[in-house]
């Protein structure tokens, strides 16, 4: 797997030069969350797109790279239909109507971080006009094929209790030998053991673990406040509550949080790292977060769990106790079709749970 990221990120940096600058800005923004993989798509998507509007006159730039913004602007929804007319009539296009929403999706995400969020010298954003705001997208995947993806990837029941007692008890024997893997540990066992067990007691997003801040939490109430969006797409903090266990971790963690990490005043993010050469402590990265799992999760012996395959987990878990529009409201989820997929993984569980009583 790292091969194959070392292969596409190599060939992500020689592709974006071909592309327009803000194309560029909009790869850096994204280049936190997404692996290389994931961002070389979007470039692929975007050279496709580029090269069409070439070929049909929409833009007069000489090549892809210098197609200017005003050219977005000036797209009709018209132009967007014989677009994805293009990409259904495309001799290459074998994956139907997945590839042809999976590009929509790209200029979707693009369109949108130039309307909405990048902005010029004049704080106006770089797009006036989001032509793309107006395409609906539907769904090429349904929630029983999700779910079929993750069938064996996830922990069930008793294994989420262990792979918590596995952080907190077995790795520290399993590295025992390799001094920096053992001093790093204990540098920051509290704070991993506390991360995992939050996420597998709530569910929640590695963004949202991310931007947690030390006010959002509330131990008596066993809740977080976190942001989320609502149905307009307006964001807002919204409560999500946690389950007794991840309580005494929280606790254990917000005593050291300060004494440990050294934190200034000012810095109120509640997951904190201290960076090569700095003595104080800063907001822990989402990326940092996302490898701090799977770390833990490779030595437990199964490589393949990520954060948000916890957050599966927990999900999965927590439909067996609840019902389905909990979990939807627990999750956060926009639909009910999204929560779904936790209906057809718990069918697969509760049968394995019957055949094992049976024997």
């Amino acid at each position: 797997m790292n091969i194959i990221k070392i292969k596409d990120r190599s060939e992500l940096e020689k592709k974006l030069p071909s592309m327009p600058w803000y194309v560029e800005k909009f790869i850096n923004y994204k280049l936190p969350d997404l692996s290389p993989s994931s961002l070389l798509e979007y470039v692929r998507d975007y050279d496709t797109f580029f090269s069409w509007l070439l070929a049909e006159g929409l833009s007069s730039a000489p090549t892809v790279k210098d197609v200017p913004l005003i050219d977005l602007e000036r797209l009709h929804m018209d132009s967007i239909d014989n677009f994805k007319m293009f990409l259904a009539t495309r001799k290459e296009n074998s994956n139907g109507k997945t590839t042809i929403a999976r590009k929509l999706s790209s200029l979707r995400s693009l369109f949108h971080y130039l309307s909405q969020i990048a902005e010029d010298e004049n704080f106006y954003p770089l797009l006036k006009r989001n032509v793309m705001a107006k395409v609906e997208i539907k769904r090429t995947h349904k929630p029983k094929d999700t779910a079929a993806k993750l069938e064996g990837k996830l922990l069930q029941e008793a294994e989420i209790a262990e792979f918590i007692e596995y952080v907190q008890t077995g790795y520290p024997i399993d590295v025992a030998k390799n001094k920096q893997a053992l001093y790093s540990y204990e540098l920051n066992k509290v704070r991993d053991v506390c991360i995992i067990s939050l996420i597998l007691n709530s569910g929640l997003r590695v963004s949202e673990v991310f931007n947690l801040n030390v006010e959002d939490i509330d131990l008596k109430k066993k809740l977080t406040y976190v942001y989320r969006k609502g149905k307009n797409d307006d964001t807002f903090k919204t409560p999500v509550y946690f389950r007794q266990e991840a309580v005494d971790c929280l606790s254990s963690y917000l005593e050291q949080r300060q004494l440990r990490y050294k934190a200034p005043k000012r810095e109120k993010a509640l997951f904190l790292a201290v960076a090569n050469g700095k003595k104080e402590g800063e907001r822990m990265t989402k990326r940092a977060i996302q490898e701090m799992v799977i770390k833990y999760a490779k030595r437990f012996g199964k490589p393949y769990l990520s954060v948000h395959k916890l957050r599966h987990s927990f999900a999965t878990d927590y439909y067996l106790r609840n019902d389905l529009y909990k979990t939807q409201e627990q999750l956060g989820h926009a639909s009910p079709e999204t929560t779904q997929i936790y209906a057809h993984l718990t069918d697969k569980t509760m049968a394995e749970a019957i055949d094992k009583s049976s024997e």
